[in-house]
């Protein structure tokens, strides 16, 4: 990668980063090879890499009707894990990267809106509507809901 695609590559990092940073109760911290993580108290939604690869977790199932629907592809050294990797080369990208991270974070606030604590930290937050409005399939709407039980 040449120095122009570098600098490409982390300006298109850089939306991600200020997209996702600003969520409510998200925390940025350094990620190892250049990255950037993204996290709801110890749980993980995803990192960045400067060089332009998005790294989400998702359950297996989850990750499997992504694939299948080509929202992401298996992630690029797990592939049998429930990571995703997604590339990131053009404000398309950046789009559909921000797209996975936003999912991935749902489905984590979704889990955590079951606890007392979670419930008061993301009542203003409605899983169900926001899921309609990024415009899952039934699909991944099913493998999203966690035993059948999703909140709103």
């Amino acid at each position: 990668m040449g120095d122009q695609d570098k600098r490409r590559a982390a300006r298109l990092v850089d939306r991600i980063i200020e997209e996702v940073a600003a969520w409510p109760h998200v925390n940025t911290n350094e990620h190892r090879f250049e990255g950037r993580e993204f996290t709801l108290g110890p749980r993980e939604v995803g990192h960045v890499h400067r060089w332009g690869i998005v790294d989400v977790p998702f359950t297996k199932r989850l990750r499997d009707a992504l694939v299948e629907e080509g929202k992401t592809e298996e992630h690029h050294v797990v592939p049998e894990s429930g990571w995703t990797t997604r590339y990131v080369k053009d404000d398309d990208g950046v789009e559909q990267a921000i797209w996975l991270l936003r999912l991935s974070y749902l489905y984590h606030v979704n889990n955590l809106k079951k606890t007392p604590k979670g419930g008061e930290m993301f009542a203003e937050i409605d899983v169900a509507d926001e899921l309609a409005e990024l415009g899952v399939s039934e699909e991944i709407r099913a493998a999203f809901e966690r035993r059948g039980v999703m909140e709103s």
